[in-house]
């Protein structure tokens, strides 16, 4: 799918002016920096999206940089999950792959340097009491009884730190700039904890790990970064970014923010949505209904689709919520111009054509893809007994239904008129077969003019494929769940439901896992990467075919 023609920001904008004065010698050099702590998700898409494609677009090169410095949170598990999905969305580092703990000794020489410079104490507050003595938004921070320690006591006791003598919460480094500042952030920063765990790539090395603040910064500055893109959580902490640089000496990026991503009916925190697998209230992170971007592929989202919604949300200052319609929206869009149909019938009722000869089966032709004349035809088999959708039958029928009735006509996609002469029930009363007969001169269409109201689909029951089909919805009830007290109480109830026995035309029998269908009168499906089989397939329903986000916006909610 072609991607919108890329507009001008705000970003945009400071780099052209960086390279026209020259700031950085005209060189692009961005960074995606995630924590290794969880899988990434929609909104971490537009940070990549920003990140990756800025550099692309300017002829410079993207970092892909793990901020390992929380051992107690991180797993191999994660950093692979991060890399695979950042090359689904589109984009690749090559050779530019990097670690914060791959500059932990370097990180651990600058902080002695600022002890040195009596920029820096070791504390013996506990957590609790920093954050009690660091003050309030209209109260000043109080100074720790150990800001004004010597240099020489702080390095012997941050040496000591290193050196594992302290038990873990015991001590931190901080940073001394100043306790009555109105910014929070730079109240005497932690620069280091002790923390006595393993890390995932240096083992037990350390037991002192930087703080984000610490690291962040000065990673840039060690790789060469010219523009560190963050979102607007981060504008508070530009200050001590600045601070660390220009209290080092060291070269000195530009920080810029912008507004993250946030989607209706979803959170983005990863706590929370580690909250929810951990609970076991969905199947893991790439459960099809988590906003990860493991779960949007395997609910059949396309990367082309992602990339459309960051173009089209585009690049702000200010945070908004875009609603699910939009992504959806998107999704259609993509998947109209590439998606072969097929026919599916997700809740079975029979159908058996009483006047068409038994054991007789045609093979009639079927459009892959109206959209693409490209696509072809393929053959589906009639018979005398299908399987029709539940819903297309009623007896008796409500005011303005065009599909099966007792009396009424429809045709049947691809085939020929039918008109219901009787019902079989079981006996409990409920419909258990629908019995008609047909047109044989209406095959692909009626010459003598006569005109039906419905078309319907179908297949063949002697030839039908039993498959597995789950039906998602938004995983939270309400439109904003992180308003909530507590966001596992507006949990949608309804979010899946499967339907084990779904039939479908054997030309769907043995696709690969992630092949994506339009079900033609029913929405877009993708085969499921974990459960599909050969021979045993299942579809996930990646969106229906009602556009609502078109709703939305001519509701001037767009």
């Amino acid at each position: 799918m072609a991607e919108a023609t890329t507009p001008s920001n705000f970003i945009r904008d400071i780099v052209r002016e960086h390279n026209r004065t020259g700031r950085f010698g005209g060189r692009v050099v961005t960074r995606f920096p995630p924590e290794p702590n969880g899988y990434l998700h929609i909104g971490h898409a537009k940070a990549i999206w920003i990140d990756f494609g800025l550099a692309r677009e300017f002829g410079g090169r993207c970092h892909l940089r793990f901020d390992d410095t929380n051992p107690t949170k991180e797993s191999q598990e994660y950093v692979d999950a991060i890399m695979r999905d950042i090359r689904w969305l589109g984009f690749d580092w090559g050779e530019h792959l990097y670690h914060a703990s791959d500059y932990f000794e370097r990180l651990y020489e600058w902080a002695e340097a600022l002890i040195g410079k009596g920029l820096a104490y070791v504390d013996d507050l506990t957590p609790d009491e920093i954050r009690e003595h660091r003050g309030t938004l209209t109260a000043p921070g109080r100074p720790s009884p150990c800001r004004d320690r010597s240099v020489a006591e702080n390095l012997d006791l941050f040496r000591r730190m290193r050196a594992g003598e302290f038990p873990d919460g015991s001590k931190t480094l901080r940073a001394k700039i100043d306790m009555a500042s109105p910014n929070i952030n730079l109240r005497d920063p932690v620069m280091y904890r002790i923390r006595k765990a393993t890390h995932q790539r240096t083992g037990d090395a350390w037991c002192i790990y930087p703080m984000y603040d610490w690291a962040h910064g000065q990673s840039d500055s060690i790789e060469g970064v010219t523009h560190s893109i963050c979102t607007l959580e981060y504008e508070d902490h530009r200050p001590l970014y600045d601070w660390y640089l220009d209290a080092l000496g060291i070269y000195h990026p530009q920080q810029i923010e912008f507004a993250r991503l946030n989607l209706s009916h979803t959170i983005m925190s990863k706590r929370k949505l580690l909250a929810l697998v951990e609970q076991g209230r969905v199947s893991g992170w790439d459960d099809p209904r988590m906003p990860t971007l493991a779960g949007l592929r395997r609910r059949g989202y396309t990367p082309e689709a992602i990339r459309d919604l960051c173009e089209r949300v585009g690049v702000a200052k200010a945070d908004n919520v875009v609603e699910l319609g939009h992504l959806e929206h998107c999704l259609r869009e993509d998947l109209n111009r590439r998606a072969e149909r097929r026919m599916a019938v997700l809740r079975p009722l029979r159908l058996v054509i009483e006047n068409y000869p038994e054991g007789r089966v045609e093979e009639l032709e079927a459009v892959n893809n109206p959209e693409d004349p490209a696509a072809g035809t393929r053959k589906v088999p009639f018979s005398r007994v299908l399987h029709i959708e539940e819903d297309d039958f009623r007896d008796p029928a409500p005011p303005k239904y065009f599909r099966l009735s007792p009396g009424a006509e429809v045709r049947l996609r691809y085939a020929y008129i039918v008109k219901c002469t009787g019902v079989e029930r079981d006996a409990a009363g409920r419909v258990a077969a629908v019995r008609a007969t047909y047109d044989p001169d209406s095959r692909g269409g009626d010459a003598r003019g006569r005109k039906v109201k419905g078309t319907i689909h179908w297949v063949s029951a002697a030839h039908a494929v039993d498959a597995e089909v789950r039906l998602y919805d938004t995983l939270f009830s309400v439109p904003r769940p992180d308003e909530a007290e507590d966001v596992m109480s507006v949990l949608n109830p309804a979010s899946l439901d499967v339907l084990a026995g779904a039939k479908v035309e054997p030309a769907l029998a043995d696709v690969p896992a992630e092949s994506r269908f339009q079900f033609e009168r029913q929405g877009y499906f993708c085969a499921d990467w974990r459960d599909h089989r050969p021979g045993r397939p299942v579809f996930n329903r990646a969106v229906g075919l009602r556009d609502t986000w078109a709703k939305i916006e001519r509701a001037g909610g767009g």
